[in-house]
């Protein structure tokens, strides 16, 4: 498709200088390595084929979850979104979870979501924890901006952290944003925030070869708990 890049100047966001996120292996309970790293923005399509089948799973707002996922990886892609960023969990090189945010400004992060593919692991947990701690130890950033839509996110994120409710409006609507502080994070990261640095190298071949997806009977047998233990 043809692109009109005098017009293109204008539709795209402003975007903020942003540092990579350091890539780094989690043991997961069932002794398994996830390897947490950055997505680029050519890896969409791929993410995407993980996520789609989860639209249409009515459990623990997974398909409310992913449809929004779904439309904020492809506003990245198309270069729609202001200062987007994606961290990507894999295991043998599929994708078991994935998270998501972008920076209002240089001081601020907006978190968006987390989708954990693989139930029952902590996927999720350690992945919104990698999120957490590229806005804060890395981006520099002051604080972050959440929200949750499950009771599941609820339990997890303002209770677990645990996160300092405010009245400042959350760019997803909703409820009003529980806020991440700089001191917040600080006393919950030896809890929370785990992983080993630097990433084997069989482990990092194997994750950046290719973005690998389960079929998608097989990705809801893991999101009800069934199966991939």
């Amino acid at each position: 498709m043809p692109v009109d890049m005098e017009l293109e100047a204008v539709l795209r966001p402003t975007q903020y200088p942003m540092v990579p996120y350091p890539p780094k292996v989690v043991t997961l309970a069932n002794g398994k390595k996830m390897v947490i790293r950055q997505a680029e923005r050519e890896d969409v399509p791929e993410i995407l084929k993980s996520v789609h089948p989860c639209l249409f799973i009515e459990r623990d707002y997974y398909d409310v979850v992913s449809a929004r996922l779904y439309g904020e990886l492809l506003a990245w892609y198309y270069y729609r979104a202001k200062s987007p960023y994606c961290l990507i969990g894999q295991v043998d090189g599929y994708l078991v979870g994935a998270v998501n945010g972008r920076l209002e400004n240089e001081k601020v992060g907006m978190s968006y979501h987390t989708l954990a593919i693989d139930r029952g692991l902590r996927i999720g947990s350690h992945l919104f924890a990698a999120k957490m701690e590229y806005h804060l130890e890395y981006l520099g950033q002051e604080e972050v901006l959440v929200v949750a839509e499950s009771p599941i996110g609820f339990r997890r994120w303002m209770i677990e952290y645990p996160l300092k409710p405010s009245k400042i409006p959350h760019e997803l609507g909703g409820g009003d944003s529980w806020v991440l502080t700089r001191e917040i994070y600080e006393k919950a990261k030896p809890r929370l925030v785990v992983g080993d640095r630097p990433v084997p190298a069989d482990l990092w071949e194997v994750a950046t070869r290719h973005i690998l997806f389960a079929d998608e009977d097989t990705i809801r047998e893991r999101i009800a708990g069934l199966k991939g233990r």
